[in-house]
């Protein structure tokens, strides 16, 4: 599984046996991602518990080594798990595994492509510059799970673009791709192989709307208020201001 993109650099075979060995109640088996268009290199956590039953997914940036010691605030929760349940050897568990890795690496790595292909027609729908966020926490609930801890920002249009996946075992497959387009409390999820010149301009023809239709709102609520003072005799508050686009 040794590929110029997105390649598995660890020996699939001696992450499996360090991971079968390990006596502890817990074990994380590392999965390196290498050659990415924006995130240069990823890190995949395997984390099994035997007290629970449960083997999740974590992703982190950078190529993590065996040994590396890896914060919790520098893992993304993936909800796309292994599942090992039908392999009744060794050797099946060995090819189940490295089946289902590659399956994620294929995810990480189209995903990331196609975030990179987003970069340009944002920025020029956004007039502004765009950053790359590597936070797992981007301040924005998009409607989906996200898949790599990584986004594309537009912060004076408060705009985020980031890859988001369905919840899904590695054993059914690519789990459900998606680039979300989100924007304070309204966001949408454009298929993964979709025009992002036409998504961009689609999602911004709904920001507009939905702005315009809060202004009304906000319009109708002071109206409200103001008559509701009118009929106690107070003083109507001052106008607020409008809302940021």
């Amino acid at each position: 599984m040794d590929e110029q993109r997105g390649r598995i650099d660890d020996d699939p075979d001696g992450l499996l046996r360090r991971a079968l060995i390990d006596p502890e109640a817990s074990v994380a088996v590392a999965l390196k991602v290498n050659g990415l268009a924006l995130t240069d290199a990823l890190t995949v956590v395997f984390h099994g518990r035997a007290d629970l039953g449960t083997i999740q997914t974590y992703v982190a940036h950078g190529p993590r080594g065996a040994g590396s010691a890896i914060g919790a605030n520098e893992l993304l929760r993936v909800p796309c798990d292994l599942d090992l349940g039908d392999a009744e050897t060794r050797d099946e568990a060995e090819e189940a595994y490295v089946e289902q890795a590659r399956t994620l690496r294929d995810a990480l790595v189209a995903a990331d492509t196609v975030l990179a292909i987003w970069r340009e027609p944002f920025a020029e729908l956004a007039e502004t510059e765009v950053g790359i966020s590597r936070s797992i926490d981007l301040g924005v609930t998009l409607p989906a799970h996200r898949l790599m801890p990584i986004a594309l920002v537009a912060p004076d249009r408060h705009l985020t673009v980031a890859p988001v996946c369905g919840a899904r075992t590695l054993a059914e497959g690519r789990p459900p791709l998606g680039i979300a387009c989100a924007q304070q409390d309204l966001a949408r999820i454009y298929p993964l192989p979709d025009d992002p010149e036409r998504c961009l301009a689609e999602f911004a023809e709904l920001a507009a709307e939905h702005a315009r239709e809060l202004a009304e709102r906000l319009e109708r609520q002071e109206l409200s208020v103001e008559r509701f003072l009118e009929l106690s005799g107070e003083d109507p508050p001052p106008p607020a201001e409008p809302p940021l686009l």
